[in-house]
């Protein structure tokens, strides 16, 4: 089981047309995504993360709000077999030293918004495993320009051999009590959230469900990914 693969492609195949997310940004530009759409978009990633050296089992954090492209990456690293470790804009040099440190970070994917690449980038000094940066809605030097390089990339992307049960996502805890900890979930992990979708949000096939949250906060993949596309309902 592969919620890339076998929810994501397998709703494009079944009704490409139908909607998977509408997205407004700061500007309030609109973006209808079907699910046909979030499929071949993700296969490009794909292709594209591959094409930088990104493989299955690499750690790979997403600092990117709310922007469209993390659906976008989220999804492809699943199709990689990359773990991806969500995380929040609000953290600095200090807090980017310690997550690289102790997840085995070696990709970040990053928004062009505030401060937040110069912090990695503070952090990098001290990390020389972290080798890849990818930046979302900008350019900065030494980062990758996601928005310009992964157009050409093609929208087929053949199934590798993965396991359900392998790592697939990590959390780092709040930190509420001493310092963040590490959670890792397994692929099948999203297949709980569709009893958070169904009986807590009441989510159904026709429905358009918005949760408020980062997505650096596991409750964006509660709210705003796993459960309510297994329902077939629009983000």
């Amino acid at each position: 089981y592969n919620f890339g693969f076998d929810v994501v492609d397998a709703l494009a195949a079944k009704d490409p047309e139908k909607l998977a997310m509408l997205h407004l940004d700061h500007n309030k530009s609109e973006r209808r995504f079907t699910f046909g759409d979030m499929s071949r978009l993700s296969n490009r990633a794909a292709n594209y993360f591959e094409s930088l050296g990104i493989k299955k089992g690499d750690k790979v954090m997403l600092v990117l709000k709310r922007h469209y492209q993390f659906w976008i990456s989220f999804v492809a690293l699943h199709k990689i077999g990359a773990i991806a470790v969500p995380a929040t804009h609000l953290l600095v040099k200090k807090d980017f030293t310690y997550r690289f440190d102790k997840a085995g970070v070696s990709a970040i994917f990053c928004t062009a918004d505030g401060d937040v690449s110069h912090q990695a980038d503070l952090a990098q000094e001290e990390c020389p495993q972290l080798k890849t940066k990818v930046m979302v809605g900008g350019a900065r030097d030494g980062w990758h320009d996601f928005d310009k390089e992964f157009e050409s990339f093609p929208d087929e992307f053949a199934r590798p051999e993965l396991k359900c049960d392998e790592p697939a996502l990590m959390f780092f805890s709040s930190g509420t009590t001493g310092y963040p900890k590490i959670v890792t979930h397994a692929h099948t992990y999203s297949l709980g959230h569709f009893i958070t979708a169904k009986y807590w949000h009441n989510e159904t096939s026709d429905g358009l469900h918005f949760t408020i949250s980062d997505t650096g906060w596991g409750k964006a993949l509660w709210g705003k990914l796993y459960g309510q596309w297994i329902c077939e309902s629009a983000v």
